[in-house]
């Protein structure tokens, strides 16, 4: 498995030698730092759809809680990162799991749920996102993989309790009372 992890990992890695793909795959990396594109996208949603704002609001604190998740295994696996020099800074020493691709993935199962528009944009973006990891060469495939599934599987976990509620009481037929 390292062996795979290594090959696949230079194979992307140098990918990055392209210039724009080099500054696409950095751009991705600052914009997902500590998940902030996905709790934006998350905070966005639940500002311009009323309808569904107290589902965006949870499906955003389910993006919020797979990427802390993440850092706290990485607390605990403490797997250093790839030897190659990156293309961008980190803000910690440890690679397992990704953290970025924890987000990503929750996202993408979280918001996905809620709109179709999110089903169609998010996944590609954040599949852009998990690859542009390996890209600028600071994580395995393997940390990005178990960070997508952690990702995943925390948002399918709380899905039910992102859901609820996510219609207005006029939006659902009719007011109560």
């Amino acid at each position: 498995m390292h062996d795979l992890d290594r090959r696949l990992l230079t194979a992307l890695r140098d990918c990055g030698s392209d210039r724009r793909v080099a500054a696409a795959a950095r751009a991705l990396s600052f914009t997902g730092e500590h998940g902030a594109l996905w709790l934006a996208a998350g905070l966005t949603g639940a500002a311009l759809d009323r309808e569904r704002r107290g589902a965006w609001l949870r499906a955003t604190a389910l993006t919020a809680t797979a990427h802390l998740t993440s850092m706290g295994v990485k607390r605990l696996v403490r797997r250093p990162r790839p030897d190659a020099a990156p293309l961008v800074r980190t803000a910690g020493r440890h690679s397992f799991p990704s953290s970025h691709a924890t987000s990503a993935a929750a996202a993408a199962v979280a918001y996905g749920a809620l709109r179709p528009a999110g089903a169609r944009l998010v996944p590609p973006l954040a599949a852009a996102m998990c690859v542009s990891r390996l890209v600028v060469g600071v994580h395995y495939p393997s940390d990005v993989a178990a960070g997508a599934a952690l990702g995943a599987l925390t948002a399918r976990a709380g899905s039910a309790w992102a859901a609820r509620g996510g219609l207005a009481p006029a939006a659902r037929g009719g007011s109560r009372g």
